[in-house]
């Protein structure tokens, strides 16, 4: 007797018959090819661009996230495919576009380099000990390959949520050996421009005025933020669990004036 359980082999014998991950990519690649095509397919789909479907992308990234946090693995498995199924319309959409500059092949071909790369101590005949060797040999495959960057403080995404991208600014900043740079004190506008009481008026001042406070609001809320990078708290996630805590309030207050009725 094996003395495994009772229909184990029965699951082995289900899961070697089972398409791999290969073989399921490639099922939604002919799918989205369908709706894609000229004859038969769907309109909307063939009408669609990268910039178009950006909305798509970035609420579905964020469904991802809030079904890894407060969801099930059914869920996770489902907004995992999603995201999925973004990118592989993206790159469909770019290898029929007239430049066909790349397909879902090239993007796949390129991470799975770029992950090799930077994971010399797997891949090649480096060693890494412990997490932080880890982290140096990537940071430095990574500093590698960006080599033309000018700044350290390029590759930041500009469309990144504001909390996020402050501690991955001050991140950049701390790995350069930099300092947090203090606020200009006097009150400025997004342009630049000095606000004084003597150089505008009438609703230009109350523009400027309003800029200036929002400003300092901001300043004020960056510090804080700096203060959580400085206690190993994630801003964006910290502030996430808080707002969903006061939705769920908001949602029970909602519901009670109905149960008590």
């Amino acid at each position: 007797m094996s003395g495994r359980p009772d229909g184990a082999h029965d699951e082995e014998a289900r899961g070697a018959s089972e398409p791999g991950a290969g073989a399921r990519l490639d099922e939604l690649v002919r799918v989205v090819d369908a709706l894609l095509a000229d004859e038969g397919g769907c309109a909307w789909n063939r009408a669609q661009t990268p910039r178009s479907l950006m909305t798509y992308l970035v609420e579905e990234t964020y469904e991802l996230v809030e079904a890894i946090e407060d969801g099930t693995s059914d869920d996770v498995r489902e907004e995992l495919g999603d995201v999925l199924y973004q990118v592989v319309l993206h790159g469909a959409l770019a290898a029929r576009a007239s430049s066909g500059s790349f397909d879902l092949a090239d993007v796949v071909r390129d991470v799975a380099e770029k992950t090799v790369r930077r994971h010399p101590h797997v891949f090649g005949a480096d060693r890494a000990d412990d997490v932080d060797e880890i982290v140096r040999l990537w940071s430095a495959a990574k500093a590698d390959e960006k080599s033309q960057r000018t700044s350290a403080y390029d590759g930041v995404p500009v469309g990144q949520p504001a909390l996020a991208r402050a501690q991955k600014l001050d991140a950049r900043r701390a790995a350069a050996g930099g300092v947090r740079p203090e606020p200009d004190r006097a009150p400025t506008t997004t342009s630049g421009t000095e606000v004084t009481g003597t150089e505008v008026t009438g609703t230009v001042a109350t523009d400027a005025r309003a800029e200036s406070r929002e400003l300092a609001w901001g300043r004020a809320l960056l510090a804080q933020v700096d203060e959580a990078t400085d206690r190993g708290i994630d801003a964006e996630r910290a502030l996430r669990a808080a707002v969903r805590e006061r939705e769920i309030l908001l949602r029970r207050d909602e519901a009670e004036p109905a149960e008590g009725g």
